[in-house]
């Protein structure tokens, strides 16, 4: 079995709890970024430690969180040395928009796994866009990139869409398979 970790920010609970569907799809441990964008100490060698590293933050104006993208930047002494090189990674984003300019945040949460010399994991399911589909089915939002989550703002953590967190457990599963196939 691969080792995965699910490195987030949350902002308000949303993302937290996509992040806790990801992770029990993949079997794996969550690290969350706090509120500065710190990670605790021991987080560094967890991650270090990953088959799998699967990146999570919220979209804001566009982009993911400030907190995420000064652990984004904090990355670089991984990067100068070339710890992440060859992982495996995915990534999801959430916002209060059905868009929102999600992927955006996804492209960058892509890209920072690619300075790393990581091997990137799509979402691998058709989108439901049917007449007949609905917020309950996998992946209404339509991602291919990772994986989309809509929040609406004045929804409660609980009120995700269930088609939502069934699809986040299903990319869970999907990237800790592709880390334990390429796992030497």
């Amino acid at each position: 079995m691969a080792r995965i970790v699910v490195v987030y920010h949350s902002g308000y609970g949303h993302t937290q709890r996509v992040a806790e569907n990801v992770a029990q799809g993949a079997n794996a441990e969550l690290v969350a970024i706090d509120a500065e964008g710190n990670l605790p100490t021991e987080a560094w060698d967890k991650l270090a430690a990953a088959d799998g590293i699967i990146f999570g933050a919220p979209t804001y104006m566009g982009s993911p969180s400030w907190q995420f993208k000064k652990f984004a930047d904090a990355t670089s002494k991984a990067w100068f040395t070339r710890a992440w090189q060859d992982k495996v990674f995915g990534g999801f984003t959430n916002s209060a928009s059905l868009n929102g300019d999600k992927q955006v945040s996804l492209i960058a949460l892509q890209t920072l796994a690619s300075q790393h010399g990581g091997i990137w994991v799509s979402l691998g399911l058709p989108p439901s866009n049917s007449k007949a589909a609905s917020r309950n089915d996998v992946n209404n939002l339509g991602g291919s990139v990772g994986l989309l989550i809509q929040s609406p703002s004045d929804a409660s953590v609980e009120e995700i869409p269930q088609g939502d967190l069934d699809t986040a457990r299903s990319y869970g599963q999907r990237v800790a398979a592709i880390a334990a196939r390429l796992r030497p």
